[in-house]
């Protein structure tokens, strides 16, 4: 039950998006579709995901006994290029039109924050491997949840008669503070 409400923490309360701005740059620039959104998200999921267990191994497993543990950040950011390079080969294998139309911003996965934030943070917190687990699944699962409504409110946007001042990105932001204002409401439940 602890760990049920250790991941509810940060899917909904501690949001990566929402609270931390971490991810940012896909988080605005996919949005605008939420097939495109959906993709992303999964895709995020996937690399934060495998790049926790990765770093968190490698961490306990390599460099703490090679007394190197300054090269993680280093070590790290190696382990995400290469999924993230996996995660582009698969999608231009098997699904190239989500391959295209998520087209820049997938190889940015490799520079989002939030997948270093988490494997960073799996050490910083002192998790131990079932934390680190929950914590780097419920982590993108938050992520997948803000870019899928982010995504069907901006769709909507996109019907609406918005001022001209506010067209674009200026209203994504907007919507992205009441989002995180919105999502502070879920701060008792976890």
């Amino acid at each position: 039950m602890e760990l049920f409400g250790f991941a509810i923490s940060f899917i909904l309360v501690k949001n990566i998006v929402l609270t931390q701005f971490l991810g940012i740059c896909p988080f605005l620039g996919v949005s605008k579709d939420s097939k495109n959104a959906l993709g992303m998200g999964l895709a995020v999921i996937f690399v934060i995901f495998m790049s926790g267990i990765v770093t968190y191994g490698i961490y306990h497993l390599v460099l703490i006994p090679l007394e190197i543990p300054y090269m993680r950040l280093l070590t790290f950011i190696l382990v995400i290029a290469s999924l993230v390079q996996f995660v582009e080969m698969v999608l231009k294998r098997f699904i190239p039109s989500l391959y295209s139309a998520l087209g820049i911003y997938l190889p940015l996965i490799t520079t989002n924050c939030a997948v270093l934030g988490v494997a960073l943070a799996n050490i910083d917190q002192g998790f131990n491997f079932t934390q680190t687990l929950v914590y780097s699944l419920s982590v993108p699962i938050g992520y997948l949840i803000a870019i899928y409504l982010f995504s069907t409110i901006r769709e909507r946007l996109e019907l609406s008669d918005i001022p001209t001042p506010f067209k674009g990105n200026s209203i994504a932001l907007i919507m992205a503070a009441l989002m995180a204002l919105a999502f502070t409401g879920f701060a008792g439940i976890a």
